[in-house]
């Protein structure tokens, strides 16, 4: 039964935001006590902390032994921009699109890199599209998982082992959460400030032993940014993926990011991390399943996240209203829960269907899921008699 009345109880802690995304539990700036300040990145010392960084996420993630990270500039999108503009061009492309951040990745090829061999297959928010029309012979850019849409691909199985093409899974909100086949990726890429909660700016980019070929065979047609530039000679900067960052690196951030890794361990590793994760996602769907007037967006259960859970309102007479109505109806309950210190940034992503967006990720408490889960009712109650009343 949906609640009326104000909750009594609180989460503890009421981020739920897709991203930046809440730290870890009992994080306080005392963690960034030793961060290595004031001093040169290239020192011994500081080269030091950022090959520690890129070491523990190796160990983290599973990585297999010749697959190399580094840490690049400009989050996700800085480290997928790179992995595009130094290596797209050799074949032709499959682009998969059913979220924002794809359909990004697709006008960024179409319109500044200009590549003239693109093929899109597309979906809409909450579907993924046929996985089955995909051309391995091809190069193959995915997100493995949709943060505006709540929608992931439920397996790798779906890539073939002994493909001609690279694959690049733009992986910002599945890494550490979602279980990654290494042997079909060739290019993946993630941020810092998802799944561990650490801070913005800073980009980590996984590459197998066929990127690396790629990138010391091939030379794009077009000028390469320096922040784009892996090459040195024709060959690999093997520097990159020791600590010797393209640009200056926030040893502050890093030092975030070194003080989540920790917490990682602590809380049982790359299995801990996934665990805590699913079973915040499973304490939100399964109140959407015993609940009539809300649902996720995403149509297929094994296709749904476990880390941004994207969330529509199925009322008919919410449905039935104009889009623009219905945007105006969801940012109101999201606009309550920010009121009442609930849920702070639970509103649905610009570019999708109106609705609400909840991280579910590890650095979330499940109880604050179960908590938030009465304010939600409550503000949904509060908004639908206020429409009610406006009729």
């Amino acid at each position: 039964m949906t609640t009326t009345t104000r909750p009594q109880q609180r989460p503890d802690c009421a981020h739920f935001s897709s991203g930046p995304c809440a730290k870890r539990p009992g994080w306080s700036p005392e963690a960034l006590a030793k961060a290595f300040l004031g001093r040169s990145h290239r020192a011994k010392e500081g080269k030091a902390r950022l090959k520690l960084a890129i070491d523990k996420t190796k160990a983290l993630l599973g990585l297999p032994a010749d697959y190399i990270c580094a840490i690049v500039p400009a989050s996700d999108t800085g480290a997928f921009e790179l992995a595009m503009w130094s290596m797209l061009g050799a074949r032709g492309v499959d682009a998969l699109a059913w979220e924002s951040f794809g359909e990004g990745w697709v006008t960024d090829m179409t319109k500044q890199l200009k590549l003239s061999d693109i093929r899109v297959i597309k979906a809409p928010y909450g579907e993924l599209p046929d996985l089955s029309t995909v051309d391995f012979s091809r190069d193959v850019l995915f997100t493995s998982n949709g943060t505006t849409s709540g929608v992931r691909v439920p397996d790798y199985n779906w890539i073939p082992a002994n493909r001609a093409g690279l694959t690049f899974a733009d992986a910002t909100s599945a890494a550490f959460a979602q279980p990654i086949d290494w042997s079909k990726i060739d290019v993946l890429t993630f941020s810092w400030q998802k799944v561990l909660g650490s801070e913005a700016a800073h980009g980590m980019l996984v590459l197998s032993p066929r990127a690396v070929e790629r990138l010391e065979t091939y030379s794009p047609p077009w000028p390469l940014p320096k922040i784009f530039r892996l090459t040195k000679g024709g060959k690999l900067n093997k520097a990159i993926f020791e600590g010797e960052t393209i640009n200056t690196p926030s040893m502050l951030a890093l030092e975030d990011y070194l003080d989540a890794l920790a917490w990682a361990d602590r809380v049982g590793g790359r299995s801990g991390l996934m665990a805590r994760a699913d079973a915040n996602a499973k304490a939100l769907y399964d109140w959407v399943e015993r609940t009539p007037w809300i649902a996720s967006l995403a149509v297929e259960p094994k296709t749904r996240s476990n880390t941004s859970v994207c969330l529509k309102f199925t009322d008919p007479a919410i449905a039935a209203l104009p889009l623009e109505a219905q945007a105006a109806f969801a940012k109101s309950v999201s606009g309550l829960l920010e009121k009442e210190g609930v849920a702070m940034d639970a509103g649905y992503y610009r570019d999708a269907p109106p609705g609400l967006r909840i991280w579910t990720g590890s650095t979330v408490e499940t109880r604050d899921v179960e908590l938030l889960v009465p304010w939600i009712e409550w503000a949904y109650a509060e908004a639908r008699a206020s429409l009610a009343k406006a009729a």
